[in-house]
């Protein structure tokens, strides 16, 4: 499996990247032992957002990076804007100033990739492009995308946004799998059956939008880890056979389950620990066969039709 993906020619991001949201509370130290870390396995990417630590996050990333060997131009930076204290904005006042915040506490003259973090309903889309012209004219970021959208709410945003829309970043686990359950069970009368986000994994695929997996060993919004957990059995024991077979670890098989997708998707690990990213990485080894890759699917509980 490659371990990279080329975007536009001149973006080269691997197809694992190192989520910050728990780094808040780190030493800049150990931060910078995760970050030397992770570009060694090959993750060149990293996925911020305004919120995460109240904006520490990024704070404790730049002071960390900053004690790294590693060049800016080296990585990927992405982060986020748009939620705020019980309400989202993504109005171009809001937008503006919140990529100068992060530009600030990242340290860095530009950022890679820019994400409205959730959707808006109060969006004005005018106000977005007008944003994004600004920030892309002054090169302040360099490409953009969204989160947790669906196929409608993109296209009424590439009705005005002058850029193209390369990313969108969507909860996906073995055990939070709707955007695929839908399309193996066209025509039938059962629960997965149903289309919740419009279809979101062809229409990304259709129009070359990388989908970031978040969340990847996830049972639940935030409501816990089914790996190891004696809730799922089965799961557990097919996913541990075939970490025996390959010789790696269950989270490694539960990232490759994701990344075996032919819809090329990124992967986001979460962890701070840089044993388990390492262990973790090894799933771009992998490459699970459609038996194994269903096998996986089934024991989570998921029916074929």
């Amino acid at each position: 499996m490659d371990k990279y993906k080329t975007i536009y020619q001149d973006m080269r991001i691997s197809r694992l990247a190192l989520g910050c949201m728990r780094i808040a509370d780190l030493s800049s130290s150990r931060v910078a032992e995760l970050i030397n870390s992770a570009m060694e396995v090959g993750i060149n990417f990293f996925d911020h957002a305004d919120i995460y630590g109240g904006g520490k996050s990024e704070e404790v990333f730049a002071e960390a990076f900053g004690m790294t060997p590693i060049k800016r131009e080296d990585v990927i930076l992405q982060s986020k804007c748009g939620i705020c204290d019980g309400y989202y904005d993504f109005s171009r006042e809001h937008i503006l100033a919140s990529i100068d915040g992060i530009l600030k506490r990242l340290k860095t003259d530009y950022l890679d990739v820019l994400l409205l973090h959730r959707p808006d309903t109060l969006m004005e889309p005018e106000e977005v492009a007008a944003a994004f012209d600004l920030l892309h004219s002054t090169g302040k970021v360099r490409y953009f995308g969204v989160s947790n959208q669906n196929p409608m709410q993109i296209e009424l945003l590439k009705k005005y946004v002058s850029q193209d829309l390369l990313f969108n970043q969507l909860q996906l686990s073995i055990m939070r799998s709707g955007m695929i359950d839908a399309g193996l069970n066209v025509n039938m009368k059962v629960e997965n059956s149903y289309v919740h986000d419009g279809a979101v994994l062809d229409y990304c695929r259709l129009n070359d939008i990388t989908i970031q997996a978040w969340s990847p060993f996830q049972y639940g919004f935030f409501e816990g880890i089914f790996l190891n957990n004696e809730k799922f059995p089965d799961l557990n024991k097919r996913i541990d056979e075939l970490a025996e077979k390959y010789n790696v670890t269950n989270s490694a098989i539960a990232v490759a389950w994701i990344l075996r997708h032919p819809a090329g998707i990124q992967a986001i690990l979460g962890s701070t620990n840089p044993g388990r990213i390492s262990d973790m990485a090894k799933a771009l080894d992998l490459n699970l066969t459609r038996p194994e890759w269903y096998a996986v699917y089934r024991a989570a509980g998921n029916k074929l039709p």
